[in-house]
Order: C-alpha cells, then sequence, then structure tokens
C-alpha cells in the first residue's frame, strides 16, 4: 500500500480501499461531494447531525439544520448508493453552542454560533466518530482549501471568493486538517457545483442556500441597563483589538517573533485588511489595524490571512469591544 500512488484524496491507496466519512447537511454542496467521491469509486458514508427536535425542525424553512434536511441527505444516499446514518446531536449542540450563544449575547457580545458548531461538533465529536468507524479521512462541502506545504496541511481561501467560507473555520487545528478534507475548495463558482448537482441526478440540485443566523452591529450593548448604543458611523472606528483564545496555523511558533505582518478580517462580510498583530502569549494577542475599522466587535472572529496569496494563519476571538 505504501507503495500505491496517491488518490485524488492525497491517500496512498485505491479509491476502493479508502473509506471516507462525508458530513451531510442535506444542501446541495456536501451532497456534492457525497456524489462525487462515490462516483470516483471511493468507500463513502454519509453522515447527518440532528441538531435540533425533529418534529419541530419540520416546519422550520431555510435553517441549515432542519428535519427536512435530513430527508434530503438519506434521498442522496439512496439515489448513489451509499450508507447514510443519522446521529442524534441534539444535546451536544444545545449545550457545546446554543447555551454559550445565549448567554454570550446576554452579556453583550455578538457570537458567532456557527463558528463554534464547527470547532465543537462537526470537526470533534463527528470527526471522532468519523474514525470509530475506521474513516481514512472526513470531507465536507465548505467553500475553503487544504493544501500541503513544507511544514504539512495547510488551510487556504477557497478559489471562489464569493463564497469563501475561511473566516468561518479559523480554528480549524493543524491535527483536524491532517484528517479533513473539503473537494469544493478549488471550484470557481457555485454554478459549477450545482451543474454536478445535475450530472449525477441528484435530487438537491435546485435546493436553496441554507441562511444562517447574522448580526448587525450599533456602538455597543449594554446588558446591565438594557441598553442598545447608537451613534454616528465615525464612532464605532477601531483601531486596537485585544484577541484570545488564538488557533495558529503557522509554521513556527505563534510567540515566537514579537510581531507578525499579516491581513486580518473582522467581520466575515469584510475583506482581510493589514495589521500588525503582536503575541502576548501562545494564544492572546492584541492586533493593531492599519486603517481603523467599524463594526468591531466583542464576541466577533479576527482571522489571520497571508498578506499575499490565499493561506490562512489561524485566528482568535475579539474578547473586548466597545
Amino acid at each position: 500500500m505504501l507503495d500505491h500512488p496517491l488518490n485524488s484524496l492525497g491517500l496512498p491507496k485505491p479509491p476502493s480501499a479508502t473509506r471516507v466519512v462525508v458530513a451531510m447537511s442535506g444542501g446541495v454542496d456536501s451532497s456534492v461531494v457525497a456524489a462525487m467521491l462515490a462516483e470516483e469509486g471511493y468507500d463513502v458514508v454519509g453522515v447527518t447531525l440532528q441538531l435540533y427536535d425533529h418534529g419541530a425542525a419540520l416546519a422550520k424553512k431555510g435553517a441549515c439544520c432542519a428535519g427536512r434536511d435530513i430527508h434530503d441527505a438519506a434521498r442522496v444516499a439512496e439515489t448513489m448508493g451509499f450508507p447514510h446514518y443519522v446521529l442524534d446531536y441534539e444535546n451536544t449542540f444545545r449545550e457545546a453552542v446554543i447555551e454559550e450563544f445565549a448567554d454570550a449575547y446576554l452579556a453583550g457580545a455578538t457570537p458567532v454560533p456557527c463558528i463554534r458548531c464547527n470547532e465543537r461538533v462537526k470537526f470533534k465529536d463527528l470527526l471522532a466518530t468519523a474514525k470509530d468507524l475506521d474513516a481514512d479521512c472526513m470531507a465536507t462541502g465548505h467553500y475553503i482549501q487544504r493544501k500541503i506545504g513544507a511544514a504539512g496541511p495547510e488551510l487556504h481561501a477557497a478559489a471562489d471568493a464569493a463564497r469563501d467560507q475561511s473566516y468561518f473555520l479559523f480554528s480549524t487545528t493543524p491535527e483536524q486538517l491532517a484528517y479533513l478534507r473539503f473537494p469544493l475548495g478549488h471550484l470557481a463558482s457555485k454554478a459549477e457545483t450545482r451543474a454536478l448537482a445535475a450530472k449525477y441526478g441528484l435530487p438537491v440540485a435546485d435546493k436553496p442556500d441554507s441562511q444562517d443566523i447574522c448580526f448587525v452591529h450599533v456602538l455597543r450593548l449594554d446588558p446591565e441597563t438594557r441598553r442598545v448604543i447608537v451613534g454616528p458611523k465615525e464612532a464605532l472606528a477601531t483601531r486596537t483589538i485585544p484577541v484570545r483564545e488564538i488557533n495558529w496555523l503557522g509554521d513556527s511558533p505563534f510567540a515566537s517573533r514579537p510581531e507578525w505582518h499579516l491581513n486580518v478580517k473582522v467581520r466575515s462580510t469584510r475583506p482581510p485588511a493589514p495589521a500588525i498583530i503582536r503575541p502576548l502569549s501562545e494564544t492572546e494577542a492584541e492586533v493593531e489595524l492599519l486603517s481603523p475599522e467599524d463594526g468591531v466587535s466583542a464576541g466577533q472572529a479576527c482571522v489571520f490571512y497571508a498578506p499575499e496569496g490565499s493561506r490562512i494563519y489561524g485566528g482568535g476571538w475579539i474578547w473586548r469591544g466597545r
């Protein structure tokens, strides 16, 4: 096996001897990943997480975790002829994501639950389940790229900037990255994904994209007085940002330098902007934006990008805002 050429997932096995667990949300992206790998001859196992009460979710439209999506994932697996399992993660999701989200919001922060879901549920618990199933790797439908660099796997932004999900995946650890695969990251557009879905005859080919939770900002939330502070846009400008819980994806230790000159993104809808990152420890830093930005809020992520190219160097959580 060691002498066998690498397959399309970078493993030294023929596809038929390579088991891949595909995290299936029921949407078109993960469905295409599963179908693509199944057609290539991989031993595909589809897994869908039930994160909400199934009965209540059936009436919920446009959410990534609705009961309808479980049904759609099962139909795709049936169409392509691979096994599909539904795992009850309702309690795990509530404890690891929803409760913290509620507590943080009540405390005046504007958290990003999608990041915590990836970090604590999909790329931790589900990944462990994939290993329990003796899978060689786990694949998802995220629009992000995994490339092999001089020091091992690297995280890179998707080829399609409009679909790039790197902001929501900054907390992926090097160990997780070694096991994960993102087969859609190189595609130029979502239209290509839908064309593939149609090619495979998938019942979700024309399914609308899911809508995740988004946030708007005023200057500050004051939970003690139950006030929302508003003001002119120029009052939102922030230059210095404290960041903690840093997940570093660089080749050398984060605190090995007094500062890093990288680009950072402080909101998912903003392009990366130049900044100086000064480590305070291996997991904390002060980030200085070279040009002040508005809308910087506690509970949001600060993601680190290479000044040139597509590499992502991790990121952390903004813990003190206005």
